[in-house]
């Protein structure tokens, strides 16, 4: 099993993609509050569709809840990082953490990472979407692991 968790997200519509993503990927979402918006909104549900049952969002009061609800390798997506999603040993069980669209996560959350990757962006290019890296890197993590 993937984890897919969001830090703080701030926009509703991205959570409702990352719903989806997840269930596609077959992985479980993990979402760590305070989130930047109303939890109960049409943008959730307007982009999920109806994939929420697939993957239903585990909510976690903050960051320390997260840690105590659940072990495994986190694996921080930044910018910041040396290593490509595609040149790291996906393993079952993997925490894949995506940080705030405006501001990633904490310097402490950070140093709690066990692996920081990227994703390879053409020269100019900031970033990605919250839930489209959360896409890319689990269907690179679901190559190399598979669906067993």
């Amino acid at each position: 099993m993937l984890h897919l968790a969001l830090f703080q997200p701030e926009i509703a519509a991205n959570v409702g993609a990352a719903i989806r993503a997840a269930a596609c990927f077959g992985a479980e979402l993990h979402v760590i509050e305070p989130c930047g918006f109303p939890w109960k909104t049409r943008d959730i549900e307007r982009v999920s569709l109806d994939y929420g049952a697939l993957a239903p969002p585990h909510r976690h009061a903050d960051w320390r809840a997260f840690r105590a609800a659940l072990a495994g390798r986190i694996i921080l997506m930044t910018t910041k990082a040396e290593t490509a999603h595609h040149e790291h040993d996906w393993q079952r069980g993997d925490i894949l953490l995506l940080g705030q669209e405006s501001a990633g996560v904490p310097e402490d959350i950070h140093n709690e990472a066990d692996i920081c990757l990227r994703i390879p962006l053409a020269p100019g290019a900031r970033s990605l979407n919250m839930a489209m890296a959360g896409a890319i890197a689990m269907a690179e993590a679901r190559r190399q692991i598979g669906w067993g």
